[in-house]
C-alpha cells in the first residue's frame, strides 16, 4: 500500500488566533487520533496534495520530530470561502486495535454479460470496513467474470479474510444492463419469429 510522508512540527498554541496564525504560514492544523495520545500537529499545506486529492486509500506516516506515526485520513474540513485545506484528523493505526475506513472499489475481469452486448453500470465505488491494520489494502478486488446480463454483485457478495464490511449486504456494488440496441435486437427478432 503506498504510505505518503509529512512532515509537521507539534503545536503548543491552542485556540482561534493561533489557528488564524498557523493558516497564515500555509500551514494545516492537524490531529491524530486512536493511539496513546492525542496529539496536536502542523504541516504545509502542499505535504497533503497527494493524500487528500486522490481516491485512492493511501497510509500517512507522520513526522514530528523524533517520532513517527503511521495514520490514515480519518476526515477533513475545508475554507468555505477559499476552499484551502483548513483541518485534517488522522487515525494512528495501532497493530491490535481494529480501524473503520473507507476502501475504494475495483471492478476486475470481463462481464460475461458485457460480452453478450450489455454495459455494465458501476452503482458503488467504496466500502466501509472495520479491520486491523494488517489487513488494509489499497483497494477491494471484485471480479466480474460471472456477471451475467440483467444481474447484480452486492455487497454481500465479497469476502475478503480479516476486513469486515459494514455496508447494508443488500447494496448493488455493479450490475450489467440491456443496452437500448441489445433491447432493439430482441426486439426484432420476436418480430421476425412471429412472422414465421
Amino acid at each position: 500500500m503506498k504510505t505518503i510522508t509529512i512532515e509537521g512540527q507539534l503545536r503548543s498554541e491552542f485556540g482561534k488566533k493561533a489557528t488564524r496564525q498557523i493558516r497564515s504560514e500555509e500551514q494545516v492544523p492537524c490531529v491524530i487520533y486512536g493511539g496513546a495520545e492525542t496529539v496536536s500537529f502542523s504541516a504545509p499545506a502542499k505535504a497533503f496534495k497527494t493524500l487528500i486529492y486522490t481516491p485512492a486509500f493511501q497510509k500517512a506516516e507522520i513526522k514530528l520530530g523524533a517520532k513517527t506515526y503511521i495514520c490514515v485520513l480519518k476526515d477533513m474540513q475545508f475554507d468555505v470561502v477559499t476552499d484551502a485545506l483548513a483541518h485534517v484528523d488522522f487515525m494512528e493505526l495501532v497493530e491490535d486495535k481494529t480501524v473503520a475506513v473507507t476502501i475504494p472499489i475495483k471492478l476486475v475481469g470481463s462481464s460475461a454479460g458485457v460480452k453478450a452486448g450489455g454495459k455494465l453500470v458501476s452503482k458503488l465505488k467504496a466500502l466501509k470496513v472495520k479491520a486491523l491494520p494488517k489487513f488494509l489494502v489499497e483497494n477491494i478486488e471484485v471480479n466480474i467474470d460471472n456477471l451475467e446480463l440483467n444481474e447484480n454483485i452486492r455487497v454481500e457478495d465479497v469476502k475478503i479474510e480479516g476486513i469486515e464490511i459494514t455496508n447494508s449486504p443488500r447494496i448493488p456494488i455493479a450490475s450489467v444492463v440491456m443496452t437500448r440496441q441489445l433491447r432493439q435486437e430482441e426486439a426484432t427478432a420476436e418480430k421476425d419469429a412471429k412472422k414465421k
